[in-house]
């Protein structure tokens, strides 16, 4: 199979998988009931700021959910082969739609990714011999593996060069599986090697893709087995998946760029790119304020992005718990689906679906000192007053009329015999719900 037509079916099935985990969970996300209604958006921005539909007129509730549910029929009809470019650019300006509505809950890096993998699969031929757009997707590949490794090199804690970032890594990563426990219990001297081994396969192996075919199999040989990896201990929803759909282009040959008698289409894409890669690396490793209103103009787009994940390791895991009180006295703890919750709970396995509610609190858990974000003020008013509104992120019944509720936090360790060991480190509330 071409790699042209193989990455857009591995793309489409990708999308697929993004629209259906969104589709399921976007009603309590952005819904008129939901943590951060769409309603919010009309009228406060132009287009060009907030390139949404939903920012022309509040969508009911069922509007919403069905255009999630296009979206997948979109991806799914290029996933087996109709019109595969130009479906994959129907559903990745819808997705735009949904990530700019859905704002903190779709602002991932993979959600980024996704948007510049589909604005480029576009103008991939499906069947031609390598050309010059492969010569972007290595680039977008190398962006991705060197601009992360770039930003782990500068950490303020220096925690990737002295070797301790992997000590805390499976411990302390959003969501982790239950591998990730047995992981971490590997001696220091292996998480050490395996800080100083992601740095050389972020910052040395990916100029690897730029040269003949061998040095390219190895490439993919050890970017792949590093996702694997990755694969196995965290749930990062589809981004393992969107990196290893890249690797495909790791077994091209090499891809010739536009000849003399090429269309100006070609060039003038090649330029754009680069340009506004380049301004976003120098703004956001070298110069913050640099060129900020040709950053302002780009990014609400996101079709062009850069790539700093896990610039360093947090080293404590930090986890919010709501509790509510029928009697003022009395407190029942309501664990969320994903998290750790129990800690008798084994960590689940989840990705590719990413439950955003549940991974977006972890990092309010890491900065619940500073204040309470607008979703989960919400998330406790509805608590309060509109339970069944957010039913959907627990696993057990809601009572239907509490009298207050609160959120305790506490700081997670791996443990033995159990999977974690908790200690209480602070309480928001509790708010009164009458």
């Amino acid at each position: 199979m071409a790699s042209g037509r193989l990455y857009h079916r591995l793309l489409a099935g990708i999308a697929v998988i993004a629209w259906v985990s969104l589709a399921v969970q976007v009603e309590v996300l952005v819904g008129s009931r939901g943590l951060l209604p769409v309603g919010e958006l009309v009228g406060k921005a132009s287009f060009w700021q907030l390139p949404t539909v939903f920012a022309l007129g509040t969508p009911s509730d069922g509007v919403l959910a069905a255009g999630a549910w296009v979206g997948a029929a979109v991806a799914g009809a290029a996933l087996i082969g109709v019109y595969p470019r130009v479906l994959i650019g129907v559903s990745t300006l819808l997705y735009l739609s949904y990530a700019v509505a859905c704002r903190d809950f779709l602002w991932f890096q993979w959600d980024s990714l996704l948007l510049e993998c589909g604005a480029l699969a576009v103008f991939l031929p499906r069947d031609q011999a390598p050309n010059w757009i492969r010569i972007l997707f290595r680039l977008l590949l190398f962006k991705l593996y060197f601009e992360s490794g770039v930003a782990k090199w500068q950490s303020y804690l220096h925690d990737w060069q002295d070797g301790s970032a992997m000590t805390y890594y499976y411990e302390t990563a959003p969501l982790p599986t239950p591998l990730a426990w047995f992981a971490h219990q590997l001696p220091v001297w292996w998480h050490h090697c395996e800080s100083w081994a992601t740095l050389a396969l972020e910052l040395v192996v990916p100029f690897l893709a730029f040269g003949p075919r061998r040095t390219r199999l190895v490439a993919l040989v050890l970017l792949t087995g590093f996702q694997l990896t990755n694969l196995a201990t965290a749930n990062y929803g589809f981004f393992v998946l969107l990196a290893l759909a890249l690797h495909v282009f790791l077994l091209d040959d090499a891809p010739a760029p536009p000849g003399r008698r090429a269309r100006v289409v070609p060039w003038v894409v090649i330029g754009v790119w680069l340009a506004v890669s380049v301004v976003g690396a120098i703004g956001t490793f070298v110069d913050r304020g640099f060129l900020p209103g040709v950053r302002q103009i780009v990014e609400p787009f996101r079709l062009v992005n850069n790539y700093h994940l896990f610039g360093h390791i947090t080293r404590e895991r930090i986890e919010p718990q709501f509790q509510t009180s029928v009697d003022g006295q009395t407190w029942v703890e309501h664990d969320l689906r994903y998290k750790p919750g129990d800690p008798g709970r084994t960590p689940p396995f989840v990705a590719p679906h990413q439950p955003r509610v549940d991974f977006l609190l972890w990092f309010y858990g890491l900065s619940y000192r500073r204040g309470t974000p607008a979703y989960v003020v919400r998330l406790l008013e509805r608590l309060c007053r509109d339970p069944t509104a957010v039913q959907p992120l627990f696993p057990r019944p809601l009572p239907a009329n509490p009298r207050a509720v609160r959120i305790v936090f506490y700081r997670y360790h791996f443990a033995r015999p159990l999977w974690w060991v908790r200690a209480e480190v602070g309480v928001v509330g509790p708010v009164g719900c009458e």
